[in-house]
């Protein structure tokens, strides 16, 4: 049975590589569904038609307008990665001007099994909200794949995208929909 995967993604580097997490995922057999934040959209502006071709339907960074049908079906299971600081916390304070904000906030209260994983500097984590946000999003069950077992936080400047763990994620969003898709 195949399972949709609502894959979410913010402006962070390793969002740049996400044609490749598409293949991963189809390969544990997901049908994707690429959502991006308005940032992320636009670093990947040359590669969207080649995305939504990969994927089989459109790539959203907006929501639809009032009336039109949904292009996409229903998510069986979200993974947004990777994060930002600012999407993680407006995810946690319930702002959803952003289209995958609102997906991922309505989703906790449709029980979509969701999982998130950070893509953040240590010095953002030094900021009080995030802790809190993680915290906020960890008790309404979402999984955030965070610290040991996740995402770890490098210095300002010394990010390393292509050893963003990818699999970790899809790893945890696999396990969540009720394994094998």
């Amino acid at each position: 049975m195949t399972r949709t995967l609502y894959l979410f993604g913010s402006a962070a580097p390793p969002v740049v590589d996400v044609a490749k997490v598409i293949e991963d995922a189809q390969a544990r057999g997901f049908d994707v569904c690429l959502g991006l934040t308005p940032t992320a959209a636009r670093w990947l502006e040359e590669s969207l038609d080649g995305l939504a071709a990969l994927t089989g339907h459109p790539v959203r960074w907006e929501y639809k307008l009032p009336g039109q049908p949904d292009a996409w079906p229903k998510a069986d299971v979200i993974l947004l990665a990777p994060a930002t600081f600012n999407t993680l916390n407006q995810w946690a304070l319930g702002f959803t001007e952003k289209f995958v904000v609102g997906v991922v906030a309505e989703g906790i209260g449709k029980q979509i099994p969701t999982v998130t994983m950070p893509c953040v500097n240590a010095a953002y984590v030094q900021h009080r909200q995030f802790e809190r946000s993680v915290a906020e999003l960890r008790e309404m069950g979402v999984e955030v794949l965070y610290g040991e077992g996740g995402f770890v936080p490098n210095q300002p400047g010394q990010g390393k995208p292509k050893e963003y763990p990818w699999h970790l994620a899809l790893d945890a969003a696999e396990r969540i929909a009720g394994g094998a898709a």
